[in-house]
């Protein structure tokens, strides 16, 4: 039977046009087509200089333990349960007595006004904005009592490196303390600086020296260098007056005599709640746990100290049965997804730290970016608990994932 043919009909054509003025935001036009958080990765490769996106996307020596862990997310096999009543999902945890709004601390990570000008408190901003905590590193471009006072009332922990001189290292302390940090964490897995083999091409120094390759490359990113140039000097905060190769100053700042009696001296100085950031071993984290620390963050350093080292999301189970019992247990390493923050939470983790993904956004977008980071994470945290059939982390248990053997 033929199909009867008529005039169109305008009433249902016009429904159906999606045409709209065109936009002359740049930046709000460029966050529409932001799916997913690798979509920041291109966007930020062509905003920033080379140098600065492969220290953010590099790791040591041949990169296998960025490689491992990529293939680890791959692995993850979730088992949905159906049938569960999530017509109300709450992606909140409490961390140290206070709830944040998904289990996502935002790490620490150096040198964050190299990558935008808006920098440390940029981001800051915007995990007090989202009732999430942010972890401002010693190798920061902004100092603990600049941020504390350009974002009060923030929940700000402060990431220690501990160094040779110990008189330094309890002045540092002091400072992050008196201005409100809540929690020290302490970086044990840098007794030396890892092999960057990008930053050692790139000859990465902060703040960055104008040679001739230097000059090409502002002429391929005059905006970033103009807001290098037109801000406040790019500058490790805590550490005024270096001015060397990176590799250089991490061998003055780090100290490879650190130990575990160092550990017990800092509750001397130090009276909030300590976190040990680094742990890669079982008796390790067994170790910490005998000695009273209260949390553990297993981490490669993102794949950027010792190249080969244990896959962390396959570490993750096997540290819980251990000690999560008696300690909180987090973990970061590359986390980019929603749900690898839902398996690592199923695997005992208590939450997950991310340096990577947020630094993508702002190097995209500036702080709108870091916020399209935070609204991807929530939206994608909460369907992949609708979808495997739960309505609060705390109904999030082992037998909801697992890893795949290839």
């Amino acid at each position: 039977m033929k199909s009867r043919r008529q005039f169109p009909d305008l009433r249902f054509i016009l429904p159906l046009i999606n045409w709209s003025l065109p936009t002359f935001n740049n930046k709000k036009s460029l966050l529409s087509k932001v799916v997913l958080i690798h979509d920041f990765k291109k966007i930020a490769s062509r905003k920033v200089p080379k140098a600065v996106y492969d220290y953010v996307e590099g790791g040591a020596h041949q990169e296998v333990s960025l490689k491992r862990s990529v293939d680890a997310f791959l692995r993850v096999e979730f088992q949905p349960n159906v049938l569960r009543d999530i017509s109300k999902i709450d992606t909140s945890v409490e961390i140290f007595g206070e709830k944040i709004s998904i289990p996502v601390i935002f790490a620490p990570t150096g040198y964050t006004r190299m990558m935008h000008h808006s920098g440390e408190i940029a981001v800051a901003e915007i995990a007090k904005r989202n009732n999430l905590i942010y972890c401002l590193s010693t190798m920061g471009t902004t100092a603990p009592d600049e941020l504390s006072l350009a974002v009060p009332d923030a929940r700000l922990w402060f990431q220690f490196y501990l160094m040779k001189d110990r008189q330094a290292s309890v002045k540092m302390i002091e400072r992050a303390q008196k201005h409100g940090f809540e929690v020290l964490i302490l970086t044990v897995d840098t007794p030396v600086s890892g092999i960057r083999a990008r930053d050692i091409r790139n000859g990465l120094t902060i703040p960055p020296r104008i040679g001739i390759k230097t000059l090409f490359d502002m002429a391929k990113k005059p905006h970033w260098w103009l807001n290098l140039l037109t801000t406040a000097p790019l500058e490790f905060a805590a550490f005024r007056g270096y001015n060397e190769p990176l590799s250089q100053i991490a061998a003055k700042i780090y100290d490879s005599s650190l130990n575990y009696e160092d550990i017990t001296w800092l509750r001397t100085v130090w009276s909030g709640p300590i976190i040990v950031k680094g742990v890669q071993s079982i008796s390790d984290a067994e170790k910490l746990a005998n000695i009273g620390i209260e949390a553990i963050v297993l981490s490669n350093h993102g794949g950027r100290q010792l190249d080969k080292g244990p896959v962390i999301l396959e570490l993750l189970p096997k540290v819980v049965e251990k000690v999560g019992h008696r300690i909180d247990v987090y973990v970061d390493g590359g986390f980019m997804t929603g749900q690898d923050v839902v398996a690592a939470i199923a695997f005992g983790a208590k939450a997950v730290l991310i340096g990577r993904a947020y630094l993508y956004g702002i190097m995209a977008a500036g702080s709108e970016g870091v916020q399209k980071v935070v609204d991807i994470l929530v939206s994608e945290i909460s369907n992949t608990m609708a979808l495997i059939g739960v309505a609060s982390m705390s109904e999030i248990k082992p037998e909801h994932v697992k890893l795949r053997n290839s």
